[in-house]
């Protein structure tokens, strides 16, 4: 078989990324009508993929979004269509995107049509990020709409403060209510990450209300927290607190754990550092045993990531 640098599928068809179309009438396109998810795979293995494909159908849902395919239909797609795709280049490692939209209708209309949902996926070669590294942040108001805990395609607020971050200099914000659950300043999330802390040697992340997507990797923390016997909090906290924090942290699909190191230009955290390396090793442990054929090869993997 003839592996691709790249895959883009729509609907049953796949090419190169860069040779795929879709119709002008995909409600994506007028609307942001769909939802989605994504992960990491290595050696052909998709991390977290029940977790991943729990929460697509789950935003699904809350959208009225009617997937036609089952779960494990989806799952077998997904893995076949990340084995199309060559990882010679970044040590068999891939970042896998799917969404799902309400279809397509002529002429535009704001109601739901009735069409089969259209099925996106992109698979694309590329080595997880560097889990170690640190990075800088702003505060940028949550202007976002009070459904954040789908996984929704109408990211235009989170591109606005995505912007707004890279002109500061900064990598990510820390997003913020002005007032929310009885807070002022209240924490929700970064534009593409779960925000947490270390305060007194216990992790801080918020509740997964509507104000906060339900991360896979914010799970993954928390279970490796308890693991290590580190006490965690669920609940709201003000952009105040997180500036005071032993240790300020991000997280994604992408980026499983990340420290920050400024906050709109001050300095933050560095109080709590063997901590959060136990926090970010586990992580490592854990995606590596995952993602590795032969476990015996663990230890030889992870000092080669």
């Amino acid at each position: 078989m003839c592996l691709l640098k790249d895959l883009g599928y729509y609907n049953g068809k796949y090419d190169l990324i860069e040779n795929m179309t879709v119709p002008m009438s995909d409600r994506v396109c007028w609307f942001g009508d769909g939802v989605y998810d994504a992960t990491a795979t290595r050696n052909g293995v998709i991390y977290c993929l029940d977790d991943h494909i729990e929460r697509f159908f789950n935003s699904a849902a809350m959208v009225e979004i009617e997937i036609p395919y089952t779960k494990d239909e989806l799952k077998a797609l997904l893995q076949d269509l990340v084995l199309k795709v060559d990882t010679s280049k970044t040590n068999g490692e891939t970042f896998l995107y799917w969404q799902i939209t309400r279809g397509a209708n002529v002429p535009r209309n704001h109601v739901f049509p009735k069409a089969r949902a259209n099925l996106w996926v992109t698979v694309t070669p590329r080595k997880l990020a560097d889990i170690y590294r640190r990075d800088k942040l702003i505060s940028f108001e949550d202007i976002r709409f009070y459904m954040c805990n789908i996984k929704t395609l109408c990211l235009l607020p989170s591109v606005l403060a995505s912007e707004a971050a890279k002109r500061a200099g900064a990598e990510e914000c820390v997003l913020y209510r002005k007032e929310a659950n009885g807070i002022k300043n209240r924490v929700t999330e970064g534009a593409h990450t779960n925000v947490h802390c270390i305060k007194d040697g216990c992790l801080y992340t918020a509740p997964l209300d509507n104000l906060v997507l339900p991360g896979i990797a914010r799970k993954n923390i928390i279970r490796v927290c308890h693991q290590l016997n580190i006490p965690v909090k669920e609940e709201p906290f003000s952009l105040e607190f997180l500036m005071n924090a032993d240790e300020v942290m991000l997280s994604s699909s992408s980026n499983f754990c990340i420290v920050a190191t400024h906050i709109d230009d001050i300095p933050i955290g560095g109080k709590a550092p063997v901590l959060l390396r136990k926090i970010q090793d586990a992580l490592v442990e854990d995606y590596l045993t995952e993602t590795t054929k032969n476990k015996s090869d663990v230890k030889l993997m992870k000092k080669e990531l």
